[in-house]
């Protein structure tokens, strides 16, 4: 691209003129790429609650954790006493 600095402003004007009409034309894909985008986020937001709304049910819907209590568990039995191989001196 020419430096617009060595530009006459007949090419300048000319110039600007270009891009404001390459911008204008572009306009409608922009707003179309800005709908598509937006409806995109708006469902992940849907599927993101509908998730929630599906994890919040199952635990309502779980029975109840029983709670381990220590004071009644088995003791554990003691280990056995294993034979020992005779070694050589």
């Amino acid at each position: 691209m020419e430096n617009p600095e060595n530009l006459s402003p007949e090419e300048l004007a000319a110039k600007k003129e270009e891009m404001l009409t390459f911008y204008k034309e572009s306009m409608p894909y922009l707003e179309a790429q800005f709908n598509y985008e937006k409806m995109l986020s708006e469902i992940d937001e849907m599927r993101l609650k509908r998730t929630q709304i599906q994890m919040a049910y199952a635990q309502m819907m779980a029975p109840p954790e029983e709670e381990e209590n220590p004071s009644m568990e088995a003791p554990m039995p003691k280990p056995s006493k294993k034979r020992k191989l005779k070694t050589e001196a």
